[in-house]
């Protein structure tokens, strides 16, 4: 399955140092799973939190969904270990935090070839500081050498790092830095995972920043909580009525009347090449999802 074809509407960080929590990820409406050994975990609790996290990832069981492991900065004392360790334990995709260049991603890819990461387990890096905000393409244009496969936004981190205020579901502060994050990522085809919403229970919140971050063209959003799940699937799915329309757009241009024409009317809406692409990716996606959710 291609990488932008696979759901990622949810992307549930679980603490690495709870067992308990990676065991019930094992039955949650989770797109993706990211164990946590990094902000979820103190430093006194880094070690075990390790342990715990590779144990339970070789273990398995996790079904069709994502396995993501977040480790400490490679600049700590814990990052080295902790990717040689996430390594060997095999998840799909490493998540590294408090990148800020290119040279951050070849370090990354190099640190994972070194602990024998196979060349389909992904590279995941949060956008969280701003110098990766002013290098960013120099960031996204790392694709072409390296496993790197997602952004993914750190928005708790960038607003400590701006001493900006978070207004969600506004989110004032973070538009430039999301829709730049989002234009990398799509010139370079990657995935664009949008940050946290910190307000656990708030519903209305979630729902309105989720959408948000869907209209500005993220993939999926990461989450806090088990209970911000339904939303998250809901909102970031195609919806119905688009899917209906992505098949008959491709319906239309597979017409032998209309060989050759580069615009049609479908359903009242003008319709070009350019949507059939989009067509196409939105069935994609809509049967991916439905395979995940059987």
């Amino acid at each position: 399955m291609p990488v932008s074809h696979r759901p990622r509407r949810s992307c549930l960080y679980m603490p690495g140092a709870n067992a308990r929590a990676l065991e019930k990820a094992k039955g949650l409406a989770a797109d993706s799973v990211i164990f946590d050994l990094e902000d979820a975990v103190a430093p006194d609790a880094k070690l075990e939190a390790r342990d715990t996290v590779c144990a339970a990832v070789k273990a398995g069981g996790y079904g069709k969904r994502e396995v993501v492991i977040r480790i400490n900065s490679l600049d700590t004392e814990w990052g080295l270990d902790d990717m040689k360790a996430a390594v060997a334990a095999g998840p799909d995709a490493i998540l590294a935090p408090k990148v800020i260049d290119g040279g951050d991603i070849d370090r990354l890819n190099d640190a994972m070839s070194r602990a024998g990461a196979p060349t389909d387990m992904g590279l995941w890096v949060m956008i969280e500081m701003p110098k990766a905000l002013f290098n960013i393409h120099n960031i996204a244009e790392a694709v072409g050498r390296t496993r790197l496969t997602a952004f993914v936004m750190g928005t708790n981190d960038l607003a400590k790092e701006l001493r900006a205020i978070n207004n969600p579901p506004e989110r004032t502060a973070f538009q430039t830095a999301l829709s730049l994050t989002v234009a990398a990522a799509r010139a370079y085809d990657l995935l664009a995972i949008d940050g946290v919403f910190n307000g656990i229970g708030d519903e209305d919140g979630l729902t309105a920043e989720s959408e948000q971050g869907r209209i500005l063209g993220f993939d999926g959003k990461t989450l806090i909580h088990p209970s911000q799940l339904e939303t998250a699937n809901r909102v970031f799915a195609p919806a119905e009525a688009d899917v209906d329309q992505a098949h008959a757009v491709i319906a239309a241009f597979a017409d032998p009347e209309n060989a050759g024409r580069g615009v049609l009317k479908v359903n009242g809406k003008m319709t070009e090449l350019l949507h059939l692409e989009e067509a196409h990716r939105t069935v994609a996606v809509a049967e991916a999802i439905a395979a995940m959710e059987a």
